[in-house]
């Protein structure tokens, strides 16, 4: 389960408005922004809540969970032309 901050951290990273992740989630902004507003995990339908996660993580985003130093995200690494990381 994702935290609200990490949503928000991840569009920080991403360079996504609430708009960007509506239209790329097909999730109402109405509903994001309300989702964002809370504290602690994101909340909503299960169903709206994987529509967020899994667009953040197909634009490049991983999850990390709280291991010690506490939950966060970070962008994974891109693949050059040769295929390597």
């Amino acid at each position: 389960m994702a935290s609200i901050r990490q949503v928000k951290a991840a569009r920080a990273l991403l360079g996504w408005s609430q708009g960007d992740l509506a239209e790329r989630s097909a999730v109402s902004k109405p509903t994001i922004a309300r989702l964002e507003t809370g504290e602690g995990d994101l909340g909503g339908y299960s169903d709206t809540r994987d529509k967020i996660l899994s667009a953040l993580e197909a634009a490049g985003v991983e999850f990390i969970p709280p291991n010690g130093g506490g939950a966060g995200v970070r962008l994974r690494k891109q693949q050059d032309a040769g295929g390597e990381i």
